[in-house]
């Protein structure tokens, strides 16, 4: 199969679903003739004019009010928010509008959106610039949030978000836009609210998310030489979050550390930790379940404070091994 950068699959799924639904349509800031800040977007302009690839005024609360607007009227609007961080200033659509619509008019609207939301850390962009927020919207009743990690989930969850009836939160972390890897030619979906197991081993269960997935790996196979194998579980969709994997998968190593780049306090982690006790999964564990996960703190712009802001594969390794040595 070909491969492709995740940066393309996400292109080459906007491009498959914009000229097969013409109720697609993109908007956000420099995402025309710009190309988005991180060319995603590409040619789409020229090829779909700008009245489907619409370049907007700086106001991520317009792009977000906009699409639910849209969405109402029977449009599939994707968003683009240049960086995360900035989705803050979409709150209130997306809180009070987007998520509630379809409850307060017993499901007879429906918002069929997508907000695209590049972030995290690793490029030197600093506190406003590289947040991970994603934890903020699985609070959120009626807001769907995916955040995958290959080329291969990024086309086909983001064909599945465009489909889909409700809003979808569409996190991608900066840093897995050149990342490549297989990707079918033809449209294909991955069902969200489906978990994947990526890795198996008996030793240790990794829950991990975004670019922690792949660092987790890499820890793999470091862990791995020393006899310690690790299973590896990419939720891919965290809200509905699939928990039926994650379960089966701790009934076997009695292990469990969760693993994501956005602060810990309040995090993705907790909830999985909070799931994972209330299932049965909780009389198997022979260890406390970790969590593995960003510092309290508004991302560096030094490059060495920035690196130790977050888990790292070295990271990852240290704690998986004092789980399974069971040195806390």
């Amino acid at each position: 199969m070909r491969e492709l950068t995740y940066k393309d699959a996400l292109h080459e799924a906007l491009d498959q679903i914009m000229a097969e639904d013409d109720r697609v349509f993109l908007l956000g800031e420099d995402i025309g003739v710009y190309g988005g800040a991180f060319g995603v977007t590409g040619d789409l302009q020229e090829k779909y004019g700008k009245d489907r690839v619409v370049d907007t005024p700086i106001s991520e609360a317009a792009i977000t009010g906009a699409c639910v607007g849209a969405a109402l009227t029977g449009m599939h609007p994707v968003g683009e928010i240049m960086f995360s961080d900035f989705v803050t200033l979409s709150m209130e659509q997306l809180v009070l509008q987007a998520s509630r619509i379809r409850f307060m008019f017993g499901g007879k609207a429906t918002v069929p959106m997508v907000l695209r939301l590049p972030g995290g850390s690793g490029t030197g962009a600093s506190g406003q610039h590289s947040g991970s927020y994603e934890s903020w919207f699985i609070h959120v009743p009626g807001l769907k949030v995916v955040m995958p990690s290959t080329p291969y989930d990024a086309k086909g969850l983001l064909l599945a978000a465009i489909e889909d009836p409700n809003p979808v939160m569409f996190f991608e972390h900066k840093l897995l836009y050149r990342t490549k890897g297989p990707v079918p030619e033809e449209m294909y979906t991955i069902p969200i609210g489906k978990s994947q197991v990526v890795r198996e081993g008996k030793d240790l269960t990794i829950i991990a998310t975004s670019v922690m997935v792949m660092r987790s790996l890499e820890a793999a196979q470091k862990l791995a030489e020393e006899g310690i194998e690790v299973e590896i579980i990419d939720p891919r969709t965290l809200n509905p979050l699939d928990m039926e994997p994650i379960i089966a998968s701790i009934i076997k190593t009695g292990k469990a550390l969760v693993v994501h780049e956005a602060v810990k306090t309040g995090g993705f982690g907790a909830e999985v930790a909070g799931r994972i006790v209330e299932s049965e999964a909780f009389a198997y564990l022979d260890a406390p379940i970790r969590r593995l996960a960003g510092l309290d703190m508004p991302i560096p712009y030094n490059r060495n404070l920035e690196y130790h802001a977050v888990p790292q594969v070295e990271n990852i390794v240290e704690e998986s091994r004092k789980i399974v040595q069971g040195v806390y």
